[in-house]
């Protein structure tokens, strides 16, 4: 099990996940060191440095500097790291070899969580070739108390960063999307707003409850020659929505390659 965690770097994401680590008692505060190049705002007990401690290894150190800087976090903590038992890297496009050659740590896990770790209703996406059955159980059950654990392939792992990691930004660009619409048509803009975000909510929690298809859910709310199958034949016409959303899938998928090549 991970109960003494280092962070090196400390971002959005890493403190949401944080946050949610601590919230459940996965982890100690006490247990828990972040070195940063300047202070952040973090959960009380939780220690800052700008360099890492001497003294015992902890069980894992996350990585969570922007991808940009892995070089400059190398050749200043590597040799510190070395033989540390888990790397684990949420830094989008960097492959696992680019981390290994970097980093001598004993395995090394790849993880790309989204934003709603912070509620516990997150996806983190893991990989590692490197990981061995106890190492990959330590991860699962770290990531767990974040949502949805999924262990990928490495060749999807561009894809899924690509549809669950930036997913959230979509979902967001469609809730704006239609409260615009709906102020467009003639509703008051905040009115539009609110009922957007309220059903976009409750159509989420009762898709994940369901027992049923998210396509079978929209049948049960669209009749026969209704409004709402006269607006579904608009996003069905010639796949318009599947073919929307599949070039926005595969041009973050490609700056995830990108990103990937720029690092290696």
């Amino acid at each position: 099990m991970i109960r003494r965690l280092w962070l090196v770097g400390c971002g959005n994401m890493a403190g949401a996940m944080l946050g949610r680590w601590l919230a459940t008692g996965t982890l100690d505060p006490a247990d828990v060191l972040v070195v940063n190049r300047g202070d952040r705002a973090l959960p009380g007990g939780v220690a800052q440095m700008r360099s890492l401690p001497d003294g015992p290894l902890p069980d894992a150190v996350l990585l969570a500097m922007k991808p940009q800087q892995i070089d400059e976090v190398a050749a200043v903590h590597g040799r510190r790291l070395a033989g540390v038992p888990m790397l684990i890297s949420i830094l989008a496009g960097v492959e696992e070899d680019v981390l290994a050659r970097r980093f001598a740590a004993r395995s090394v896990v790849r993880a790309m969580p989204n934003l709603p770790v912070e509620i516990g209703k997150g996806v983190v996406a893991l990989h590692s070739g490197s990981a061995d059955e106890r190492d990959r159980a330590a991860a699962s059950a770290l990531m767990a108390p974040l949502g949805l654990v999924e262990w990928i392939p490495a060749d999807r792992f561009n894809l899924v960063t690509a549809l669950a990691g930036s997913g959230p930004g979509f979902l967001y660009r469609y809730i704006d999307a239609v409260a615009a619409a709906g102020a467009a048509l003639g509703l008051p803009a905040d009115m539009a707003a609110r009922l957007a975000l309220a059903t976009v909510e409750g159509a989420a929690i009762l898709a994940a409850a369901a027992d049923v298809a998210p396509a079978a859910l929209a049948d049960r709310v669209a009749s026969p020659g209704g409004s709402t199958r006269k607006g579904l034949d608009v996003l069905d016409q010639d796949a318009a929505l599947v073919r929307l959303l599949t070039d926005t899938l595969a041009a973050a998928t490609a700056r995830n390659a990108e990103m990937a090549a720029a690092a290696r």
